[in-house]
C-alpha cells in the first residue's frame, strides 16, 4: 500500500484535510524571468488535474543568509519537497545546450530512488533517437567529436529507460499522470482486496 493510501487509511473522515497527490514541479522554469508566474500557472494546472503541485518557490529563504548558505537552504528545502511529495512532473527539455538541467536531472533520480513516479515531459517528445536532436556527422559523432547515441530513445538512456511516462508538454503531462495515479491506486486497491480474499479475510 502507497504512503499515501496508508496516511487516508487513518484520516478522519469528517476532517477538512486535501488529500490530492502532490507533486513536484521540477525543472528549469525557475530561472525564467516570470519564474514566479510559471509556477503559478503549473500549480493551477495541476489543481485542474485533482493534483497539488509544489513548486520550488513556495519555500521561503529567511534573510541575510550568504550565498553558500542560502544554497545549501534551498537544496534541503527541495529535497524535503520530494521527500513529501508522491510523484514528480519533471520539465526535461533541453537548457542552455544540448541536455536537461542538471539540477533536475538530480531531482529526477533522488525521485527514482524513493520509489516515486516521475513523469516527464518534453517539446520534441516525437523524436525517436538523440541522433533527430543533435547535429552529427556520418559516422554519428557531434562537432567535438563524441558519439551522440543511438538507442531509439529522445533523452539519454538512464533518464528514458526509468521515467514513468513522457508526454510534449506540462499540460498533457499533469493530466497523463493524474491518470497514471489514479490507475496506480486502483490496481493497488484491486492487489490488496485479493490478498486479504486469499488469506480468508473476506
Amino acid at each position: 500500500m502507497s504512503d499515501r493510501m496508508q496516511a487516508m487509511s487513518k484520516m478522519d473522515l469528517g476532517a477538512n484535510i486535501d488529500i490530492r497527490p502532490q507533486v513536484y514541479l521540477a525543472g528549469f522554469d525557475v530561472f525564467l524571468k516570470d519564474g514566479l508566474a510559471r509556477g503559478e500557472y503549473l500549480k493551477l494546472v495541476c489543481d485542474q488535474n485533482g493534483l497539488k503541485g509544489a513548486y520550488p518557490f513556495d519555500n521561503e529563504i529567511e534573510p541575510g543568509l550568504s550565498k553558500k548558505d542560502a544554497a545549501a537552504r534551498i537544496n534541503e528545502m527541495n529535497k524535503e519537497m520530494i521527500l513529501n511529495s508522491d510523484a514528480l512532473l519533471v520539465n526535461l527539455n533541453l537548457f542552455r545546450g544540448a541536455e536537461p538541467d542538471s539540477g533536475t536531472v538530480f531531482e529526477f533520480a533522488m525521485a527514482y530512488a524513493l520509489g516515486k513516479p516521475v513523469w516527464v515531459y518534453f517539446d520534441d517528445g516525437e523524436a525517436t533517437s538523440l541522433r533527430e536532436i543533435i547535429p552529427h556527422d556520418e559516422q554519428g559523432f557531434d562537432e567535438k567529436g563524441f558519439m551522440v547515441e543511438d538507442f531509439e530513445h529522445p533523452r539519454n538512456l538512464m533518464l528514458a529507460c526509468n521515467w514513468t511516462g513522457k508526454s510534449r508538454t506540462a499540460e498533457e503531462a499533469a493530466r497523463d499522470l493524474a491518470q497514471y495515479l489514479k490507475d496506480e491506486e486502483k490496481r493497488q486497491v484491486a492487489n490488496l482486496l485479493e490478498i486479504r480474499a486469499l488469506r480468508g479475510g473476506l
